[in-house]
């Protein structure tokens, strides 16, 4: 299926402007995190508690903000308002996120449970079963070898992927793809800094996912590439890299607009558990099919220059 047939678009003549747009949106997302104190983590990461429950109505958020205020558990008195109180799928659902404690009192899920029912006591549903919708624990050194799992996981793709391209095309291709993949994480992890997104383990199976998409879409064109490197053998390689890619054009469009409607799909009504996944998709597919014209293949021409 052919969208776009014979264009003859000088996608390299814009490699300069893409260089600095990309530069400016990882340039903002890196001070954010400098400012932020790094990337916002989940309990995943950071350890901790959440607890999500369910009224019979809409209930005020700010109303269980200062009710979360002090909170009296065994003699220890908590000031939980400055924690994560939100409200997720509607506004009769209510989640609380709390950092890891050194002297956690005994039942502290239920025990935060019960006091956010204390603020809207005829609220709470007959059946106490109905009220409790989940609660997570993480502990702090489970969350430590989650955060080394997550950085590992990331950076070893990128190491096959570089080994593996090299091996199957050229290093300069390699070089290009992992330009490429790093630009679209980071634009990602900018992204989710800046609009105060946690990263939580289902983020980072997004970001996984992204670099195996946008690495595809880079793959496919790197092919053509090189069967037209042999064909046009008069032709100067920007040239070729061009044509490589407007007669990808098609593909990538159809392959990008595809996966887009999914996964927006997805971000519109598949709840609050696919909800930062589906965003951090999203970000990827259009970060991904760019940087596969605007950066994987500008960085492998000047690479053969160098060369």
């Amino acid at each position: 299926m052919r969208i776009v047939k014979e264009t003859n678009i000088d996608f390299m003549s814009g490699s300069f402007v893409a260089g600095l747009l990309s530069a400016g949106l990882i340039l903002a997302g890196v001070i954010s995190m400098v400012m932020n104190g790094g990337p916002k983590l989940s309990i995943d990461f950071k350890g901790g508690t959440m607890v999500a429950v369910n009224f019979t109505e809409p209930v005020d958020i700010n109303e269980i903000r200062s009710a979360m205020t002090n909170v009296s558990l065994d003699g220890q008195n908590f000031d939980f308002s400055k924690e994560e109180i939100k409200h997720f799928g509607d506004e009769s659902n209510v989640a609380i996120r709390l950092a890891s404690l050194k002297n956690e009192p005994p039942q502290f899920s239920q025990r935060v449970a019960d006091k956010i029912a204390e603020v809207y006591p005829e609220l709470v549903p007959k059946d106490r079963k109905d009220y409790i919708l989940s609660m997570e624990k993480v502990g702090p050194k489970v969350g430590a070898e989650l955060s080394g799992d997550a950085v590992l996981a990331i950076f070893s793709a990128l190491a096959l992927i570089l080994a593996y391209i090299s091996i199957r095309f050229e290093f300069k291709y390699a070089v290009g793809a992992i330009a490429a993949l790093t630009h679209d994480v980071m634009i990602t992890l900018g992204v989710f800094s800046l609009l105060g997104y946690e990263i939580s383990l289902a983020v980072i199976a997004a970001f996984l996912t992204i670099v195996g998409y946008s690495l595809n879409d880079t793959i496919v064109i790197f092919d053509r590439v090189r069967e037209n490197v042999k064909g046009l053998k008069s032709a100067n390689f920007r040239s070729v890299i061009n044509q490589s890619i407007n007669e990808s054009l098609s593909r990538t469009i159809v392959t990008s607009v595809t996966t887009f409607l999914v996964v927006l799909i997805l971000f519109l009504v598949g709840g609050e558990v696919i909800h930062s996944f589906a965003f951090a998709m999203i970000v990827g597919v259009i970060v991904g099919t760019y940087s596969s014209i605007f950066v994987a293949s500008p960085v492998v021409i000047k690479m053969a220059k160098e060369n």
